[in-house]
């Protein structure tokens, strides 16, 4: 089980969402306290901004590491740092290195970065998310055996389809180049999503940046509330 302490919530989403490198480390410590084995994070400037910045990077890295012993990655979306050849550069320039990071396969660049990051021995997180051209591309891409596993994004946030999108979005990945899947909902579709992937053995995750709900539709407290759950939830008989 993998925690995503934030992802793209800010401030507005409520005080429960870790956006200092402090915040992000002292949650990271209680979501593996409650079961969860990896942290995935978005680093933030000081004034809350997502940020791909090498300085950025290593605070957020360096406190979660002090924090926990499991896994850390980052996330390097296009919105952290427009522009292929910025996203690229920054990367090259980190002096902190995560264990993994996820590249969005859709996103311009992706091929080109991803190399960066293997390179730099930094284990790929490769994003396909439902709706995109990601699985395509990702299906012809000669990185793909050397990826650490595909994160399979449904986007879909309505709890009455998402598992219907995470079926087809499965399915348009064909083998994955044979790497193990991740697969996750967002919103509302969260739980449908990860029981799914309970029922198909495939790993997940939950945190904050999914979902700021519990099953039952009330408010977390934390991201090891939503990983206490979704544990608890996957260790029940499937149908």
């Amino acid at each position: 089980m993998q925690v995503c302490l934030n992802g793209s919530r800010t401030a507005a989403d409520g005080a429960v969402v870790p956006l200092t490198p402090q915040a992000v480390a002292e949650a990271a410590a209680r979501a593996v306290a409650a079961g969860a084995g990896e942290v995935h994070v978005h680093p933030r400037t000081p004034c809350g901004r997502e940020s791909l910045s090498p300085r950025v990077v290593a605070a957020t890295v360096g406190a979660v590491r002090a924090h926990v012993a499991v896994p850390v990655g980052v996330t390097t979306g296009a919105w952290a740092e427009p522009g292929p050849a910025a996203r690229a550069a920054r990367v090259r320039d980190w002096t902190a290195l995560p264990d993994f990071a996820s590249v969005n396969w859709h996103e311009p660049g992706a091929e080109e970065l991803a190399g960066v990051l293997l390179d730099l021995g930094v284990g790929v997180e490769a994003g396909l998310w439902s709706g995109t051209d990601g699985p395509a591309r990702f299906a012809a891409s000669p990185l793909g055996p050397r990826v650490l596993r595909v994160l399979a994004e449904v986007t879909d946030p309505a709890a009455d389809t998402a598992e219907a999108s995470a079926r087809a979005l499965l399915a348009a990945m064909g083998d994955a180049h044979g790497r193990p899947v991740l697969l996750h909902g967002v919103e509302a579709g969260t739980w449908p999503v990860l029981r799914l992937a309970g029922r198909l053995g495939l790993a997940t995750r939950v945190g904050l940046e999914d979902t700021l709900l519990l099953p039952d539709g009330e408010r977390a407290r934390s991201n090891a509330q939503l990983v206490g759950a979704a544990l608890r939830l996957n260790a029940m008989p499937q149908p």
